[in-house]
């Protein structure tokens, strides 16, 4: 059994020595401005398009790391380089941000998705605290504050839905805003970023939240009733765990143990649900009831949904000392160690099949880049130095 020392200095180590230098060196165009997110095994440049949210995400990753871990120029000046491109080229002339970008800042696809609104906001506040870049921080607070008006009708005019006949209710926002309201908390009046958290809580844990399975629904009708659909049915086990991480922080915060608790029985909930018995791994979609998915990847394992389980359970071991999360992260810990990372070219694969082998060997593309793996290499790296210290 690895001691708390170990897996602290195999996490700080793969995050210092491994992935930042792999981003540092193949993810930053020079000539344009912002970053290549499109990169092969060997950080080749295979596309140049641009989307928002992979620019603003590693915008935060360079200034959190900056803020948090240690004060490198080198860190600050990768953040500053995208943060510059956003502020330039990234919003349409009504505010919100567009979903990508040609290389040269040109828009390309239109702002219907409001996660890069998400994204740029986060960034935009955590560049701020590094640079002192006042602009940056006004627009870190007009993009949030445009968020929250935007959040009955995210997708406005590109909405496909037929209006009544299955509204729905997405988990992603709610689960976002939990954790964009304590990344703009030094942004905004205190009331305010408490009035937030109160509102994401009451959705997070509770109107998603399957009683009978003590799980979390992806998708449900406006009054939290369930919906017998394939919407309705769907369940995102990484985007559960990840939330309850989000829970965890904010319950730390508000020293609220019961909310921690609440979270950990979650977690270990989906992990009994989610792990492929024959595998191993997370499943990447699931059906409530056990039908057939309507995601062709449903059973992909995927990068971001291991990782973000690691900092759950190392988290929930911290707080809770449950000898379950302990099991369960030495599990997964085991499973995405031998298999994400690239011991030849550096960074880690994001996508394997459901018996583990490699489905793609890029190192980001449209949907990843610099940012679960290097925020959950610190995350846990945190943790398990905590946990030595203690």
């Amino acid at each position: 059994m690895t001691n708390f020392s170990e897996y602290a200095e195999q996490y700080r180590r793969a995050l210092l020595e491994d992935v930042i230098p792999f981003w540092e060196k193949h993810s930053i165009d020079r000539e344009c401005g912002g970053y290549f997110t499109c990169l092969n095994r060997d950080g080749s440049v295979f596309d140049t398009d641009k989307f928002i949210w992979l620019q603003a995400r590693q915008v935060w990753t360079f200034s959190m790391l900056y803020n948090r871990c240690e004060a490198r120029q080198e860190w600050l000046e990768v953040a500053r380089h995208g943060a510059e491109f956003l502020i330039k080229h990234g919003r349409a002339p009504d505010s919100n941000w567009y979903f990508s970008l040609a290389r040269d800042g040109r828009p390309l696809v239109q702002p219907y998705n409001i996660f890069s609104d998400c994204f740029a906001a986060m960034a935009l506040a955590q560049y701020s605290l590094a640079s002192g870049d006042e602009q940056a921080a006004g627009l870190a607070r007009s993009t949030y504050r445009n968020i929250l008006r935007r959040r009955e009708n995210p997708k406005g005019i590109y909405n496909k839905l037929v209006p009544g006949t299955r509204p729905l209710k997405n988990f992603a926002l709610p689960m976002i805003l939990c954790n964009l309201a304590f990344e703009l908390e030094r942004l905004l009046p205190p009331e305010e970023t408490e009035a937030a958290i109160d509102e994401c809580m009451k959705a997070v844990p509770g109107e998603f939240l399957d009683p009978e399975k003590n799980i979390i629904l992806e998708n449900v009708a406006p009054d939290g009733s369930q919906v017998d659909s394939f919407e309705g049915r769907l369940l995102n086990p990484g985007h559960a765990i990840e939330a309850m991480w989000f829970l965890m922080d904010i319950g730390i915060r508000r020293g609220d143990r019961a909310l921690i608790e609440k979270a950990v029985g979650v977690v270990l909930a989906t992990l009994d649900h989610a792990w492929d018995r024959e595998y191993g791994g997370l499943y990447y979609f699931l059906d409530r009831h056990g039908h057939p998915p309507q995601q062709l990847e449903w059973d992909q394992k995927l990068w971001w949904v291991h990782i973000e389980t690691l900092i759950a359970l190392a988290l929930g071991f911290a707080q809770s000392g449950r000898a379950e999360c302990r099991e369960w992260y030495e599990r997964v810990h085991e499973y995405a160690w031998e298999r994400f990372p690239d011991p030849r070219y550096g960074e880690w694969f994001g996508y394997l099949t459901r018996r583990g082998e490699v489905l793609l060997p890029l190192k980001g593309g449209k949907w990843k880049g610099c940012f679960h793996v290097p925020r959950g290499l610190f995350r846990c790296w945190k943790v398990f130095e905590g946990m030595k210290e203690k």
